[in-house]
């Protein structure tokens, strides 16, 4: 069976539903200390390819899609990001941002921590971008921009940015922009033998997706499906409508296959598109001859219209599903091509 070893968090999801299609929410994004505008700010909703930019007064609007259930996220370098979680369509917002002191230069004392910069280096590209071929054909654009400390008394080590990580995506035809929140690998040591082996890796953050030139290739598209199968998101799409059978997936508890829906109960949210799923035990799930595991640590959690579940760190997967990251991250808006 799987073990739940490698926890990912990506995105922070809020979940809220609108009866509307196509609309949008506009604003002005200023100084908070001079009243001043602040011209190409970046305003997108999190995990998504919808996205836009401030112009030289302050102004944007952002095109709200029915289904969305990110937060709207307002980003400026130097600045402290704004995360709008219960925005309304149709609302003028007045954003105020303020001035990061954390984000100024700092003077960072190289010592020997334990981990040399070439191995820190090494563990965040793998346990960042992940080990597929779609990671393998990623690249980190900025990496000068990267902060790795390792701390020898808790044995982790730790990454942060004061930018935004660029992640160029040849397989899958995407430019990310990931801003860090957390990053921290847990390890314990062989001290004899001098390795590193890693207990659980975590990060939060929030990203921005963008097409590259090549993103509607017949060669992109199929590279697309093929990283959906037998992920979190395409199994969560299928889970809501309850055809995970019919989506290829087998669900395991004990060693023995099961009826999933003896032990998944899912539920229609009132008149929303999401579902509400309660996880009555720890399973294990094989697709395509992939093995995940699968548990919820809240009795009951959301999948929106999209497949976008919620509270995203307390339902954790191991194995296959839990080892993807972001080379293998699609948005939340990817629908599956035909």
């Amino acid at each position: 069976m799987a073990k739940l070893k490698h926890i990912v968090l990506t995105g922070l999801l809020f979940l809220s539903y609108f009866a509307v299609c196509s609309q949008t929410i506009s604003g002005l994004v200023l100084d908070q200390a001079t009243n001043q505008p602040i011209e190409s700010a970046a305003i997108y909703f999190d995990n998504t390819t919808i996205g836009t930019s401030t112009n030289d007064k302050g102004e944007f609007s952002i095109e709200y899609q029915e289904g969305i259930t990110s937060p709207l996220v307002i980003s400026f370098l130097g600045y402290k990001r704004m995360i709008i979680t219960n925005y309304q369509v149709g609302k003028f917002y007045k954003v105020l941002l303020q001035e990061d002191i954390d984000a100024l230069d700092e003077v960072v004392i190289t010592t020997d921590d334990g981990m040399p910069k070439e191995l820190k280096l090494q563990q965040f590209r793998q346990q960042f971008l992940g080990f597929s071929d779609n990671a393998k054909s990623c690249t980190i654009l900025n990496e000068e921009d990267l902060i790795l400390r390792y701390n020898k008394k808790t044995q982790t080590l730790s990454a942060s940015s004061k930018k935004p990580i660029l992640i160029k995506n040849e397989k899958l035809q995407y430019l990310v922009s990931f801003e860090i929140k957390d990053f921290d690998i847990s390890y314990h040591i062989n001290i004899k033998r001098d390795r590193f082996f890693i207990n659980s890796v975590i990060y939060t953050g929030t990203s921005f997706y963008k097409e590259l030139e090549e993103s509607n290739s017949k060669k992109t598209t199929k590279s697309r499906n093929k990283a959906y199968k037998g992920s979190v998101l395409h199994f969560m799409r299928a889970l809501s409508k309850k055809q995970l059978e019919e989506e290829g997936y087998q669900i395991f508890s004990g060693g023995f296959k099961v009826n999933p829906y003896r032990y998944i109960n899912v539920k229609q949210i009132d008149s929303s598109k999401a579902v509400g799923v309660k996880l009555l035990n720890k399973l294990s799930i094989l697709y395509d001859n992939e093995q995940s595991a699968m548990e919820s640590r809240v009795d009951e959690f959301i999948i929106d219209q999209y497949g976008n579940h919620s509270p995203i760190h307390q339902v954790l997967f191991g194995g296959h599903m839990g080892n993807q990251r972001i080379g293998d991250s699609l948005p939340f808006d990817f629908m599956l091509s035909e």
